[in-house]
C-alpha cells in the first residue's frame, strides 16, 4: 500500500511520461508545485513505486516510467476526466448532425474521434434485435434485377440485389411493395422471416415465384443485422507513435483489421456497463499487448447498443481520451435515439 503522496508522485510520473516520452527524475518531481519535500524524500517515493511494479527504471535512466500496473492505478484513482472545451463540443455537434443515415453517422463518428485524440478510433455497429421495419423500397437496377432496400426505425439501411428474370412495369413494381410494406411495416426484424415464409401463398399464383424470390432477398439482408461490424479510422495515428513499440506495430494493424480481438473486447467491456472503462498494456494481451483501449457504450435506443472506443500506445492521454470517448457516446446515443443522458451533452 502507497502513500497519498506517492500516489502524487505516480501520477506526475505518468503525465510528465506522456507528455514527453522521456523518463522522469525525483529531481523534476520536487520542483512542481505542491511537492514541499526534498528530491531524496521523491526518490524514496519513487523506490516504494518501484517494489509495487507501479514504475520502473529503463535501461540505466535515473528517471523512472509508468508500468502497466501503474496506468492501471493511475486511470483507477482518476477524481475527474478533462473535460472537452466548448469549441470541441460544438465541433462534434456540428459534424454530426450533417449526417443523413446510420452509416454516415458511424462513419462520420470514427473519423472525429479519431481526430479529437490522434489515436485510432473503432466503432461496432449496434445489435438491433429490436429494430423495427420503416419501409421497404424496391428499385429496378436493370430489365432483370431489382435493389432492396429495408429501413429500420433506427435509421438503418440495407440492401441487397435480386434476380426476377424479368422485372415487370412499374405498376406490378408498386403493387408488390405495397403489399410487402403493409406486411412488414411496424414489425420487429425477428418477426419479419416468419411473415414473409408466408407470405407467397396468400399472393396472387403469378406473383408466387416473385414473392418467394423477394423473400429471399429480404432475408439475406436481414443477415447484414445480425452480423456485428467493426469501422475504424486513423492508422495512421497508430504509426507515427511506433517508436512506443518495442516492435512493429503491424501485428497490431492486422490484429485491428482481422476485427476478432476487437470485438471480443468490446463484448466483453460493454458486459462490465462501464460508462467509459480502460483495458492496459498486458490485459489485453497477444498483439495488443503494447496497446491500450479506451471504450465506451452508447444506445442506439432503449434495448440496442454499441460501443465506440480508442486504441494506441500505453502511453496515452488517459484523461483526455476517456473525455472524448464519453462525450462521443454520448452525442451518438442522442442522435440515433437512445435514452437522454443525465449529463451534460455536447451543446
Amino acid at each position: 500500500m502507497v502513500s497519498d503522496r506517492a500516489l502524487n508522485v505516480l501520477r506526475v510520473i505518468v503525465q510528465d511520461y506522456i507528455q514527453s516520452s522521456e523518463p522522469v527524475a525525483s529531481k523534476a518531481i520536487a520542483e512542481r508545485p505542491g511537492f514541499e519535500v526534498s528530491a531524496a524524500t521523491i526518490r524514496n517515493d519513487m523506490a516504494l513505486l518501484e517494489e509495487e511494479e507501479l514504475i520502473t527504471a529503463p535501461h540505466t535512466s535515473a528517471g523512472r516510467v509508468p508500468t502497466d500496473k501503474g496506468y492501471r492505478v493511475f486511470v483507477d484513482t482518476l477524481t475527474h476526466h478533462r473535460p472537452l472545451s466548448q469549441a470541441q463540443r460544438q465541433a462534434i455537434q456540428r459534424f454530426l448532425d450533417e449526417s443523413i443515415d446510420l452509416d454516415d453517422t458511424l462513419t462520420r463518428t470514427v473519423r472525429l474521434l479519431s481526430t479529437l485524440t490522434n489515436q485510432v478510433a473503432l466503432i461496432q455497429y449496434p445489435s438491433f434485435g429490436a429494430a423495427r421495419v420503416r419501409h421497404v423500397e424496391l428499385l429496378p437496377v436493370d430489365d432483370r434485377r431489382v435493389m432492396i432496400i429495408l429501413i429500420t426505425d433506427s435509421g438503418r439501411v440495407d440492401q441487397s440485389v435480386i434476380d426476377w428474370g424479368e422485372v415487370p412495369d412499374d405498376a406490378v413494381v408498386g403493387e408488390i411493395r405495397a403489399a410487402i410494406n403493409e406486411a412488414l411495416l411496424g414489425k420487429n426484424l425477428d418477426e419479419v422471416p416468419h411473415i414473409l415464409s408466408g407470405l407467397p401463398e396468400a399472393v396472387n399464383p403469378e406473383r408466387k415465384e416473385m414473392f418467394e424470390k423477394l423473400s429471399d432477398g429480404i432475408c439475406r439482408t436481414l443477415d447484414a443485422h445480425r452480423t456485428t461490424r467493426l469501422l475504424m479510422s486513423g492508422a495512421a495515428n497508430l504509426v507515427k507513435t511506433e517508436a512506443d513499440f518495442s516492435q512493429s506495430v503491424y501485428p497490431v494493424l492486422e490484429a485491428i483489421e482481422e476485427q476478432v480481438t476487437v470485438l471480443k473486447l468490446f463484448h466483453e467491456m460493454q458486459a462490465e456497463s462501464l460508462d467509459v472503462g480502460a483495458r492496459i498494456g498486458n490485459e489485453l494481451g497477444g498483439p495488443l499487448s503494447e496497446t491500450s483501449v479506451v471504450a465506451g457504450s452508447y444506445q442506439a435506443n432503449i434495448s440496442d447498443a454499441g460501443v465506440v472506443g480508442v486504441l494506441g500506445p500505453t502511453r496515452m492521454d488517459y484523461p483526455g481520451n476517456m473525455a472524448a470517448v464519453r462525450a462521443v457516446a454520448r452525442y451518438l446515443s442522442g442522435i440515433l435515439g437512445g435514452p437522454p443522458s443525465t449529463e451534460e451533452t455536447p451543446a
